[in-house]
């Protein structure tokens, strides 16, 4: 249906990637003048070796970095204002971020305080505008899930009202340069690979289904699909398999542009409240969600649904528009499964907590973009599937 709305789209991010690209590092953040950044990482990234590898090519040209590496799972407001206050105290000029989601939202974090004052909790989406470009940023992400190297947010949580909150939905958030280096993530443990790789299914299927959903972003959201349907069972069955990293790096990039400057659906309403509830990983609770919320909203836009199940590779020839829909939700709760994604229960939730999560839930921005409408009393149905579903698997 043609419409009179208005779309935009931007992405200021530059794009370096092939296999091995950590060793343009150097190379890029001296282009953006650096000299003394904020390298914003966390224990195991350090432990890997990576960040070894991170400081050797940043050395080589010249530039090194001050090393702020306390970053963790859920990062919250008092670690990125901590971030801020290290940056503005060791005389900082850029931030490099290396690591998953986490390291890469903290560092976005802390530029925007960085370059403004405060707290990051004052620029919650919605509250104090951010007026300025973040300080010169490069994000190297070692998973493949966020695609938080392109994406124009930042989530951080905040443990005093127990909630996740959006940072951004500008482009001066954005971070200048992504390194895309699919050779990092071969280290991943099964379970993060698998987390990560739904978390990047999740962006593509929630932003292809939105209300804001536009050319560019239904284009990238397709493809990244694609790619994750192909390859994340070889990325979590062989951890080592370059083609099926190279691949699920490209996917998670490609899911982040679909973001733009929009949000997603129920899904990351729904993970996004829950995380600040119980610090589960963002990556299997999105994934675990992903396939009831589906399975509610295919009903709403069954056309999307359809062309869904063709870029999950599934034979719709002579299939009707609502069959293959539900073959689209099929596929993703059967992919739930093969990749071992761990249930509700064992992310730490209870049932009896449902009422809660789901009024969280229906108060987070990302409701208003879901395909189908969405109340409390409908996220609590969305939540108890997602428990049976659980109940119904045994330990998954």
């Amino acid at each position: 249906m043609l419409e009179y709305t208005l779309r935009t789209y931007q992405s200021p991010t530059r794009l370096v990637q092939r296999l091995g690209a950590i060793q343009e590092l150097g190379s890029e953040a001296s282009q953006l003048g650096m000299r003394r950044p904020l390298l914003v990482t966390d224990a195991g990234v350090k432990a890997a070796g990576l960040l070894e590898i991170a400081l050797e090519s940043l050395r080589r040209s010249d530039v090194e970095p001050v090393v702020f590496d306390k970053v963790r799972a859920n990062p919250g407001v008092s670690l990125v204002d901590e971030g801020a206050a290290e940056y503005r105290s060791q005389g900082c000029d850029g931030l490099v971020a290396i690591g998953g989601g986490s390291s890469i939202d903290t560092a976005k974090g802390i530029g925007v305080v960085a370059a403004h004052k405060g707290s990051i909790v004052e620029y919650e989406w919605g509250h104090s505008p951010i007026e300025s470009r973040i300080p010169p940023m490069i994000a190297v992400p070692t998973t493949a899930g966020t695609g938080s190297e392109v994406t124009l947010w930042a989530v951080i949580t905040d443990p005093k009202r127990k909630i996740k909150f959006n940072v951004g939905g500008t482009p001066h958030i954005a971070s200048w340069v992504a390194v895309i280096d699919p050779e990092l993530t071969v280290k991943l443990p099964p379970p993060v690979t698998a987390g990560t790789g739904m978390d990047a299914l999740a962006h593509a299927v929630e932003c292809f289904t939105m209300s804001y959903h536009q050319p560019f972003t239904d284009a990238v959201a397709l493809l990244a699909m694609e790619y994750v349907a192909k390859y994340l069972r070889v990325a979590f069955s062989q951890a080592n398999n370059l083609e099926a990293r190279y691949h699920m790096s490209a996917a998670a990039m490609l899911a982040g542009l679909a973001y733009g400057t929009d949000s997603a659906g129920a899904a990351h309403a729904m993970s996004q409240t829950a995380g600040g509830v119980h610090d589960a990983p963002h990556g299997a609770l999105t994934a675990r969600l992903l396939g009831p919320v589906m399975e509610y909203n295919h009903s709403g836009e069954p056309e999307r649904f359809a062309r869904m199940a063709a870029a999950f590779g599934l034979d719709v020839r002579g299939v009707s528009t609502w069959r293959a829909a539900e073959m689209a939700v099929e596929y993703v709760h059967e992919l739930t499964r093969d990749v071992d994604i761990p249930s509700m229960q064992e992310l730490g939730f209870g049932e009896d907590e449902i009422p809660m999560l789901a009024d969280k839930a229906f108060a987070d921005p990302q409701t208003i973009g879901n395909p189908r409408d969405v109340d409390a009393a409908a996220y609590r149905r969305i939540y108890k599937q997602a428990f049976d579903l659980g109940n119904k698997n045994g330990a998954r």
